[in-house]
């Protein structure tokens, strides 16, 4: 039977690399190694992990370093030997300590080196990955690759570039108005909590049926697309038809009512401007999507797809409902079914860099309460959604409790905020239009 060359101790013939290349890179992990044994305050600079090595032996001593490291133990052959016991066999004794430890002349290579095993494992993964997707050719395996694609190039030496970046960030905050730091809402209030839409958040907008969690939403990705956002729209409730009736209400102030029959009752006025609103709504960058019940799987695609195309544009996403999306594969309750899809959504949002909107519904233990206003606790199994979420906003509209009732105050109430206030924002809403103005 044939092994897998990763585990073997040879330096040579890696994942169907030629003679020269493996025996660089066995010669990358013993300097990285030896680096260590040189100077032992090296491993702090290290970023590898035990699974980057291609050798046994070599992931054994690295994992038994990290552990002298943790512990404060210094590292040297002596305490490596103590550690690792009778193991100390299975990576060729004290003498091969001492090969290793006198083949690195200096630490000053020791980020050359790294890079050498992280490429070797980044094509190594390529490679099983690439694998799999030929043995079995599905929409799964192919994503499955772009996915490992995505995390191989994620890998690097980007410690210090990164930490750089962040005090630029924090530096260019001093001066800039963090309103606009994000996606804006359209509402100066909202925005004023929020910071606007950050990339990589998830934000849950949740509400009792009829409470305008649609119109909200509508309002903040037509918001957003009008000053230039690339919006992807996902309506698994509502028709691409239904949704654009009521941008063009909104845009052209037309009686939403008005739509069932629009030649016989739109007057000369109302035509003209609907026609307007329209070209405008054709050229934004606004795109809706009611393809049924839409899974985990299309959302990602053309999430992915819009963001290829727009590589340097902000991008939106919104999601109308949770409860709608498809549930794939087995569970033993409904709550870890809804949580294997918002932990899945949060992973896209950081992965494609975008905020996700998602609607969600409220549990009926609202209507039983005197004071109808929603809690966190109200959520459909909530605990999952907390736990993903970024922002949870919990809409609230007094008219909807009390018949005869004319206020159109509607309270966004932001009950969580990973990264700034909680607090609660006042909305009119116009029920002519289907729409949302500040309060």
């Amino acid at each position: 039977m044939q092994t897998d060359p990763r585990e073997s101790n040879r330096p040579l013939g890696l994942y169907g690399t030629g003679e020269m290349e493996g025996q660089e890179l066995y010669e990358a992990e013993s300097m990285v190694l030896g680096a260590v044994f040189l100077e032992p305050s090296a491993i702090s600079d290290i970023i590898l992990k035990p699974e980057h090595f291609s050798q046994s032996r070599h992931r054994i001593i690295f994992t038994a370093m990290r552990e002298l490291q943790c512990d404060g133990v210094e590292i040297n052959p002596f305490s490596l030997v103590n550690l690792l016991g009778n193991e100390i066999e299975n990576v060729g004794g004290v003498t091969y300590f001492t090969e290793i430890s006198l083949c690195c002349p200096s630490v000053s290579g020791l980020e050359h080196y790294q890079e050498v095993v992280l490429k070797s494992y980044r094509i190594g993964e390529l490679r099983k990955s690439a694998a799999q997707f030929l043995n079995d050719s599905s929409a799964q395996t192919a994503e499955a690759f772009y996915q490992k694609y995505v995390e191989t190039q994620e890998l690097g030496l980007e410690s210090g570039k990164r930490k750089g970046e962040a005090l630029v960030e924090l530096y260019e905050s001093l001066y800039a108005d963090p309103v606009h730091a994000g996606i804006s809402s359209g509402y100066e209030k909202l925005d004023g909590l929020t910071g606007g839409f950050k990339p990589g958040e998830l934000i849950i907008a949740a509400g009792r049926p009829s409470m305008g969690k649609t119109a909200l939403v509508l309002n903040l990705a037509y918001n957003a697309a009008s000053k230039g956002t690339v919006v992807d729209f996902f309506s698994l409730e509502m028709s691409e038809k239904q949704l654009y009736q009521r941008l063009i209400s909104r845009m052209a102030s037309i009686d939403a009512s008005k739509w069932h029959n629009p030649f016989r009752v739109f007057s000369d006025k109302e035509t003209r401007k609907a026609n307007e609103a329209l070209n405008t709504c054709y050229k934004m960058p606004f795109q809706i999507h009611d393809q049924g019940k839409l899974t985990l799987d299309e959302i990602r695609a053309r999430i992915q797809k819009t963001r290829r195309e727009n590589e340097n544009a902000p991008c939106l996403v919104v999601i109308d409902y949770l409860q709608l999306i498809p549930i794939e594969g087995k569970f033993e309750r409904h709550d870890l079914a809804i949580g294997s899809i918002t932990r899945e959504l949060k992973q896209m949002a950081k992965q494609y860099k975008v905020p996700i909107i998602l609607l969600s519904q409220l549990s009926r233990s609202v209507e039983q309460r005197q004071d109808k206003r929603p809690m966190m606790s109200d959520l459909r199994d909530s605990g999952s959604i907390e736990q993903d979420a970024d922002i949870v906003m919990l809409l609230y509209r007094e008219a909807y409790y009390k018949r005869g009732f004319e206020g159109q105050e509607t309270e966004i109430n932001l009950v969580k905020h990973r990264n700034g206030p909680v607090g609660t924002v006042g909305l009119k809403f116009v029920k002519e239009f289907s729409w949302f103005v500040s309060g």
